[in-house]
């Protein structure tokens, strides 16, 4: 039988396969409140891919001659790559940079589309399955934005990369609700709040900047829906079930660390400048160390750091597996911090933003 190590009844579940639970008459009286406030707030942040009032995916920008994202944010232009190339090469090569990591998000919110849904097969408590299919219903959106996004700039995405959908299918697939939980409600959602964090601060392209705001106006409510398992979850674990959720997010931070962004991943892009991946692997090496890469998780919008913030202040990371991220983040340091996430702020403009936008729109029935 599997061990959904369950804690608390709002995360009951049963077999995917069970719908004649879900026709019991006591179930529909046992709702919890608990996602009651991310549930009702998502009328606040409500925005329509499709509807140029929210993303005006005809706006102009030429990725020929623009970078989208600055050329000190990609790696390969920091090394020996650059001067191999000239500087329209230098520009398209940044933006496919940046085209394969706007891929990668698509592929992470297809996997979170797919796992909400699966969600709603399997949650008992009728509130927790209403956010489930909530959630579903945002990160669908997503989908769709990042798709037109991707489709208006370069025209198709860059396939998923071999660590990433081994990940996002381990995820969708695994049988363990703490599992899903861990990986897609923290860390994941950790990783995609510091990468839009990071996208909105610093592209170059209006249109993106608006539609990570847009997204993170969702993502922030997804993050909380993790914290509240958290909450409820991790402080009654005995040692055991608590070493297996600790040891699950570990392991996938260094998945996640070490394989996201890794040369071999991104080859695809280097053929088309005639590069050996190989040779672009030692060049990044040259200039970029382990202190270099510890450097960069100093920032707050790093998308490793906030996924570290996310696990320890939820009390999964203890002193046995301090270690694997203490050699790349100051944990003392972030101990001392706040649990507000970097992005909320940003998350909290786009808010405003939409209620402004949508007070006064015409409501479907009314004349």
């Amino acid at each position: 039988m599997t061990d959904h190590i369950t804690q608390d009844p709002i995360y009951n579940t049963v077999s995917r396969d069970d719908f004649p639970t879900m026709l019991e008459v006591d179930r529909y009286g046992t709702r919890t409140d608990a996602f009651d406030g991310i549930i009702s707030a998502t009328h606040d942040h409500f925005w329509d891919p499709m509807d140029p009032t929210y993303l005006d995916f005809d706006s102009p920008f030429d990725i020929n001659s623009e970078y989208i994202m600055p050329p000190e944010t990609i790696p390969e232009l920091q090394s020996a790559v650059a001067d191999k190339l000239d500087e329209g090469q230098k520009i398209r090569l940044a933006n496919e940079s940046t085209r394969w990591s706007l891929s990668s998000i698509l592929h992470g919110e297809q996997g979170a589309l797919s796992l909400s849904a699966g969600l709603c097969h399997i949650l008992v408590d009728p509130g927790a399955q209403e956010y489930a299919s909530n959630q579903t219903r945002e990160e669908a959106r997503h989908v769709t934005a990042f798709s037109r996004y991707i489709s208006t700039r370069w025209g198709r995405p860059y396939p998923v990369g071999e660590a990433l959908g081994g990940l996002l299918e381990e995820l969708v697939s695994a049988e363990e609700v703490y599992k899903k939980l861990v990986g897609m409600q923290m860390l994941v959602e950790g990783l995609a709040m510091g990468a839009f964090a990071n996208l909105h601060a610093k592209t170059n392209d209006p249109l993106l900047k608006r539609l990570t705001q847009l997204v993170m106006t969702d993502e922030a409510f997804h993050h909380k829906f993790g914290k509240i398992w958290a909450d409820k979850t991790i402080p009654k674990l005995g040692t055991e079930e608590h070493n297996r959720v600790e040891d699950w997010a570990a392991q996938c931070f260094e998945t996640v660390l070490f394989n996201l962004i890794n040369i071999r991943q991104k080859q695809v892009i280097y053929e088309q400048f005639g590069l050996d991946w190989q040779w672009v692997r030692d060049a990044c090496r040259e200039v970029f160390t382990d202190e270099d890469r510890r450097d960069t998780l100093k920032e707050s919008t790093n998308i490793f750091r906030v996924l570290v913030k996310t696990l320890l202040k939820s009390g999964i990371i203890t002193d046995r597996t301090r270690p694997i991220y203490s050699h790349w983040v100051d944990m003392d340091q972030m101990a001392g911090e706040n649990e507000d996430m970097v992005g909320y702020a940003i998350a909290d403009e786009g808010i405003a933003y939409l209620k402004t936008l949508n007070e006064g729109r015409r409501v479907i029935g009314q004349k």
